[in-house]
């Protein structure tokens, strides 16, 4: 049994992803009655300690340091290893973020564990807990069972649901001093690309565009649809390719992996590539003029036709919805 669980609490902007909640309820089932302990790290964070003991962590520990600002994996490997040498733990969860995927296998190293990453599924608890992760883009899935040593895993976003937020929970709040230094890469200046919005790993409901968007001009429906239903825009890669929108929207094997509960295909064919990004969210709605299209076969409800015709009338019925609702 897991005694002791970290869970990485993954700030954005000064708030915390979701996903960090999702890891929380992970590292529950996985210590099987142990401690669970968020971790955040960053220049001034330790604001968002009581959010993550209301979703169910025991209590948290902050490292707070200039240098720890922006996201350097040498910064967050210095201070997540300084706690780790404080806590001793059994276990670790990270989101199977960019950040995740970048931090995990460096400190995996250096504490010489094995990783189990982009986990969807966790059956059972304790040490008896198996451990379920896509592999060959998704067409198949392995079961991992840990032996011995530290469980590190990295789950991926919205797939194991996060426990009732509850404020009332209370924790012990502790901040330890890490001197991070020796950096080799300093973040002066972030600049976003991404539209402002829901986080497309994070979205509950995906409406993605391809090549049969035809241009930029042709994104703004499908902007105008997912703002509408509270959800991201993405894109295949023909679309990135094409320069219809930046390669942060990009979901596919190079890109991004998404699993909402609703996923809106419009214009995309169906590449193998793409589909490894989507093919697990939850349901699937194809918008394309030709009936052979590759998406169809992946699809729970499919509409043959112009997608330029479709999605007007999605918005106009989703809009007498709210309007009668």
């Amino acid at each position: 049994m897991a005694n002791k669980v970290l869970v990485l609490g993954e700030v954005r902007e000064g708030v915390l992803r979701n996903v960090s909640f999702e890891a929380i309820a992970a590292a529950k089932q996985i210590a099987d009655g142990g401690e669970v302990v968020g971790v955040l790290l960053g220049d001034s964070v330790a604001n968002l300690a009581s959010e993550l003991i209301a979703y169910g962590a025991d209590r948290v520990v902050t490292v707070e340091h200039p240098h720890l600002k922006s996201y350097t994996s040498d910064g967050y490997s210095q201070a997540f290893l300084a706690v780790c040498e404080q806590e001793k733990p059994e276990g670790i969860i990270f989101g199977h973020t960019s950040l995740g995927k970048d931090l995990s296998p460096k400190l995996a190293s250096r504490l010489s564990s094995g990783l189990i990453s982009d986990v969807t599924e966790i059956e059972g608890s304790g040490e008896g807990a198996v451990y379920i992760r896509p592999i060959y883009s998704g067409k198949a899935f392995e079961k991992v069972k840990v032996k011995d040593g530290i469980v590190f895993v990295t789950i991926r976003p919205n797939n194991i649901k996060p426990l009732e937020k509850n404020a009332s929970r209370t924790g012990d709040v502790a901040s330890i001093s890490v001197d991070v230094q020796n950096l080799r890469t300093i973040i002066k200046d972030v600049v976003r690309k991404a539209t402002t919005g829901v986080d497309l790993s994070e979205a509950k409901i995906v409406v993605a565009g391809g090549r049969g968007v035809k241009s930029a001009e042709g994104f703004e429906p499908l902007k105008e649809l997912a703002n509408l239903l509270g959800g991201a825009v993405g894109a295949s890669r023909g679309a990135c390719d094409a320069d219809y929108c930046d390669y942060s929207l990009q979901i596919g094997q190079t890109g991004k992996v998404v699993t909402p509960d609703l996923y809106i295909a419009a214009g995309i064919s169906g590449a193998i590539q793409h589909l490894a990004g989507m093919s697990n969210s939850k349901v699937i709605v194809a918008i394309n003029k030709d009936p052979e299209a590759n998406i169809f076969k992946v699809a729970d409800y499919g509409i043959v036709g112009d997608l330029f015709e479709v999605i007007p009338m999605l918005i106009e019925e989703f809009k007498a919805l709210k309007v009668n609702s």
